[in-house]
Order: C-alpha cells, then sequence, then structure tokens
C-alpha cells in the first residue's frame, strides 16, 4: 500500500488557499503588481527617511507592501508542502523565492537609512510612533551588527541560497527518501517517512514497532553523510553571518534576534537535562514494567502504557474535543478557532509528496493554515489542538497590531499551543472519573504534550548546542561525528532506563528544526509559559483575562516581558521548577492509579 497521490484526496479535507488567490492568473497579476509597487515604494522613499511624519507614511506603505507579499509568499509555499512532487508547485515558488529576494534588496534601503540615525532619534520615534514601537525597539538592538548597505542589499540578493539548506533537506526527507517495507510474520508493511513519524513509532505491537525501527533507520543511515554535508553548509552559513555582524559565537548571534540573554538559554538546557531527566526515568521504567519489556529501547518510547485502552480518534469528531477543551478560554476565543472546520484551515490528508509532521501559519489578514497528517491516532488530536493553539494567537495579534510588529519573539512562540494541549487533557480528565480513564488522561499529557517538547525538542537543542560549540570552535563534522554526539546527549538523559543503540543516534536527522536557528529549545520555554499559566486558570478561571491579554501582544514587548503580562517571570528558575515538579507529580499519579488498577 503507497500513499495516495495529491490529486485524488477529498478537497473537503484539504486547506482552502482560495481565499488567497483564486487561480493562478490571478496569483502572476499580484506578483507583478507586488514588484510595480515596491519599485515605485523605493523611488518615492530613497534619501529621505529622517522627518518623523516621512517615517510614518513609510511604514504605513510598507505594511501594505508585506501583507501582498506575505499573500503571495503564502500561497507559492502552502501549495508546495503539500505536494512537493509537483513540478509546477516547486517551479512557482522558486520562482517567487527569487523575485522577493530581489525585492528585499530593493527595499534594503529602508533598514539601512533607519540605522543611520541616532539612538536618540530612534528612541523618539518610538514614542512619536506607537503602533510602530516594536520595530524601533528591533532597530535599536540590530544597530551594533548592521553591515555596509551595499553589503546588506547583497545579501538580501542571495537569501534564497541561503534557505537552500532546509529546503534540500525537506525535499530530500519528502519526495526522495525510499523506504523498504518490511515483513512480520508473513504479512508485508509499507514503509514512508510519514508511515513511521505517525504510526509505526507508536505501534503496539513489539516485533512491528521494531521492524519498522530498523527499516526506517536503515534508510536514513543511508542518507547521513549527505545530510551531514547540508546541515553543516547551514551551520556555516549561520557562523559566517555571526563573524560578520561581530559574535564571537553563533549561538550568541541566534539569541540575539530572539531578545534572550545566553544564561537563560544555558540553564533551561540544563535544568531539564538534569531534573527533568529522572521524571522520566521513572516514567518509562513503568513502561517498561507495564508492558514486559526485558530490554526498553529507543523505539519503545512512543507506545502507550495501556494500549488496549487507547482509541483511535475519527476526523469526524475532533470537533467535539477541540469544542470542549477550549471553552473555558470564553465565546469570543472558541467560536474564532471553530470556524477552522467550517473554513478549512487544516490539510488533513496523508498524500504523496507532502511535507511531514505539522505547522500553522497565518498570513496577515486572512485566515489560518495547519498541515498535519491525520492518521486516528490520539496523538493526532493533539497536534491539531496545538496549531490552533497558534492560529489562536495568530489571529489575535493580527486584530490588535499591523503587520509590521505581530510576530512575538520565537522565545514564547510556542506558549499558546502547548497550553492548549494542557487544556485538552484538562477536558479529558473532566468527562470522566474512571481511573483508567483517569491514566489515560495523564499518560497523553505526558507523552503527547512534554514528551514531544520537553523532552523531544529539547534534547535536540542540546545536541545542537554541542554542533554549535564545534562550529565555533573551527569544527567540522560527517554523519558519525553528528550520530555520537545525538547518541551522548540521550545516554545523558536517559541513563540506563533506555538502550541508546546506533538507530537512536540517528534521530538528528528527523527535524527540519535544526535549519531555524535556536528554535527547537524555545518548545520548552514556551511550554513551562503554558503550564504555569494553565495551573492559574484551573484554580481561577477570572485570569483568563491575562491570557488573552498576553495572546493580542504579538511583538509589542521583548519576550521577557511579554510573560509579565500573563504573571509569569521567566527570568526567575521558579516556572521551570515549578512545571518540572507538576510534571513528577504527574508521573506520581500514573504510577497510583497504576497501583491502583492492578489490585482489581
Amino acid at each position: 500500500m503507497s500513499l495516495p497521490k495529491r490529486e485524488t484526496v477529498l478537497q473537503e479535507l484539504t486547506w482552502d488557499t482560495s481565499t488567497l488567490f483564486k487561480s493562478e492568473e490571478e496569483f502572476n497579476k499580484n506578483v507583478e503588481q507586488l514588484q510595480q509597487l515596491s519599485y515605485s515604494f523605493a523611488l518615492k522613499f530613497t534619501g529621505k527617511l529622517t522627518d518623523p511624519k516621512i517615517i510614518g507614511v513609510a511604514l504605513n506603505e510598507l505594511s501594505d507592501l508585506s501583507k501582498k507579499r506575505e499573500w503571495l509568499e503564502h500561497y507559492a509555499f502552502l501549495n508546495q508542502s503539500v505536494d512537493m512532487s509537483s513540478a509546477n508547485a516547486n517551479t512557482r515558488l522558486h520562482k517567487f523565492e527569487n523575485i522577493s529576494a530581489h525585492l528585499s534588496a530593493e527595499l534594503s534601503f529602508f533598514d539601512s537609512e533607519i540605522l543611520d540615525l541616532s539612538e536618540d532619534d530612534l528612541t523618539q520615534l518610538a514614542i512619536s510612533l506607537p503602533d510602530y514601537s516594536a520595530v524601533f525597539r528591533h532597530y535599536l538592538n540590530n544597530k551594533k551588527q548592521r553591515l555596509a548597505p551595499n553589503i546588506e542589499k547583497t545579501l538580501a540578493v542571495l537569501a534564497p541560497t541561503f534557505y537552500s539548506p532546509e529546503n534540500i533537506y525537506t525535499q530530500m526527507r519528502s519526495s526522495d527518501m525510499q523506504f523498504e517495507s518490511f515483513s512480520i510474520n508473513g504479512k508485508v508493511y509499507p514503509m514512508s517517512f510519514v508511515l513511521y513519524e505517525n504510526f509505526y513509532q507508536y505501534h503496539e505491537n513489539f516485533e512491528i514497532r521494531h521492524a519498522a525501527f530498523a527499516s526506517f533507520s536503515k534508510t536514513l543511515d543511508q542518507y547521513k553523510n549527505t545530510l551531514a554535508a547540508i546541515y553543516y553548509t547551514e551551520v556555516s552559513k549561520q557562523k559566517t553571518f555571526a563573524t560578520l555582524r561581530g559574535y564571537d559565537s553563533v549561538i550568541d548571534y541566534l539569541l540575539a534576534e530572539q531578545e534572550i540573554p545566553r544564561n537563560i538559554y544555558e540553564q533551561q538546557i540544563d535544568t531539564i537535562i538534569n531534573k527533568f531527566g529522572p521524571v522520566m526515568q521513572k516514567y518509562v521504567k513503568l513502561i517498561k514494567k507495564e508492558r514486559n519489556i526485558k530490554k526498553l529501547s529507543f523505539a519503545d518510547l512512543q507506545i502507550d502504557l495501556d494500549p488496549e485502552f487507547s482509541p483511535e480518534i475519527k476526523l469526524s469528531d475532533a470537533p467535539n474535543y477541540i469544542s470542549d477543551a477550549i471553552k473555558i478560554l470564553g465565546t469570543g476565543y472558541h467560536d474564532m478557532i471553530m470556524r477552522a472546520f467550517s473554513e478549512r484551515w487544516v490539510d488533513f490528508p496523508q498524500n504523496k509528496g507532502k511535507e511531514t509532521g505539522g505547522f500553522e501559519t497565518t498570513p496577515y489578514d486572512n485566515h489560518p493554515f495547519i498541515l498535519m497528517s491525520w492518521s486516528d491516532q490520539f496523538a493526532d488530536l493533539y497536534t491539531l489542538v496545538h496549531e490552533l493553539g497558534h492560529a489562536g494567537q495568530a489571529l489575535l495579534t493580527a486584530a490588535n497590531n499591523p503587520i509590521l510588529t505581530c510576530n512575538p519573539s520565537t522565545y514564547i512562540v510556542e506558549s499558546p499551543s502547548t497550553f492548549n494541549e494542557l487544556l485538552l487533557t484538562h477536558s479529558l480528565l473532566q468527562k470522566n472519573n474512571d481511573p483508567r480513564m483517569q491514566r489515560f488522561a495523564y499518560t497523553k499529557m505526558l507523552t503527547n504534550t512534554y514528551y514531544h517538547n520537553f523532552v523531544t525538542h529539547l534534547l535536540e537543542a542540546a545536541y545542537q548546542r554541542e554542533v554549535y560549540h564545534l562550529i565555533d570552535q573551527g569544527e567540522s563534522f560527517d554523519g558519525d561525528r553528528l550520530s555520537a554526539i545525538k547518541k551522548e546527549v540521550l545516554q545523558q538523559f536517559w541513563g540506563d532506563a533506555v538502550t541508546i543503540d546506533d538507530n537512536a543516534a540517528l534521530t538528528w536527522m528527523r527535524q527540519s528544526h535544526y535549519y531555524m536557528g535556536l528554535y527547537s529549545y524555545t518548545y520548552s520555554a514556551g511550554l513551562t509559559v503554558a503550564t504555569q499559566m494553565y495551573l492559574t486558570i484551573k484554580n481561577d478561571a477570572s485570569k483568563v483575562s491575562a491570557w488573552l491579554d498576553y495572546l493580542k501582544l504579538g511583538d509589542q514587548k521583548a519576550p521577557l516581558d511579554a510573560t509579565k503580562v500573563a504573571g509569569i517571570d521567566m527570568t526567575s528558575t521558579k516556572p521551570l521548577e515549578q512545571t518540572i515538579k507538576f510534571l513528577d507529580d504527574t508521573v506520581n499519579k500514573i504510577i497510583h492509579l497504576t497501583e491502583k488498577l492492578n489490585t482489581h
């Protein structure tokens, strides 16, 4: 059995990109308009950005250009992401990326002229143009790393080339990797990247699960040196940018964009590995005991504690689960999110050439777009509610901010998504007092919400940190070196609870997050914020308003100031330590419920 072609899937299960452009002709017409408007903007404002009134007018016009460009960009990459085997979609995307790069170069004068202003001038502009105060906050932060205008313009033209490593990686993973089927007791099982990630790694049958992991890993191993070379190109590029902009470390360069100091980044990774590692070891030892597994391996980490109580979730049931989960946030938020189903925000089908995993993106002043592959697993429901959390924040920030100040720091961008996952677990717990159902809900919270964000992505971050240390020291790597680093990180976290073999070490090949700067570690930051807010609202529903105010902020405040709007001080270690305690308590509840069920 192979995945269907894109043109054969049910249209009502796909996302609706016609809200952007109804046809290829309309898309091409708007590309031409964007080019003309961009050239007119450059002609109108070049050399004139000294007066606050003129700068205000320019920012308003730049906002209009940004919206048009964003819609075009989304139309191109959304249609390509659902079918990377489509020559037409690939051509459209690459063509627009090149056009967009030249437009960035054409408009680069704006940043250069604004950065020529003094710090006092920028501070005054932030006061006189309050809607754009965040824009000037970033200009103030970026003054020290600016390059000469002609260099910035050249870098803008080269942007598509700089994005090539990620594009090559995703193209290879989605379209070129050919996975071998495998047989168990005479039955042949198909294999693909999506099938392993969405199905086989959760499979209750030990033989099928381990055979699938072996087949999956065999193909990954064949590509390890090619992917290592692609990744080396990416991190070398980042190191070059860091050096050009005056940073000794690529880590400091990447953190500057997030407005996060180095000590918080380091503290977060080390605290979770050292303090949350033992919590997860305690949980997986319970799995080993209850599932009667002699030697627990990496292939067993995603399985359910109680597979016989792991119901499938039909897509038709998803709206009711989502509705029940988010109703605590009020009618306005609830009704906004539930439009996802009638307006076709989500692309659900599994098809050949489709990007793996899940993501959400919202073009300004349009509806959100969510990519996932529904496979009737409970994990799919968590993915959906997670991405709808991003969608809710995107819509609220767009309603309360101009396009240029909509995007919050990546440090906190995962908080609304993981918060919604906690609401889903809370809803499941409220529906049934049966001990088995309660244990199921707690384990889903631990394995779906926290495992994915506090373990998988955090261990990505720990591995990534070691890679950047190599790059800062002027060293290189190949596939085996990266596997060795990943293996050591996994062993440090899991201790003697899990056997980490060479196949587990290949896990570094499974994520595109490494091409997104220091993104992986931000999941645990976002989930820490989400956990503290969830615990607060669970005890005091009046605090919902503070959470909604936080979601509306966009980029109005630097991230550590933004979390304080929700009543959370992330400069302290207390939120993270309280979150780990909450998780330790959760594991203890799971153990207690298991003992209770085993006595009956």
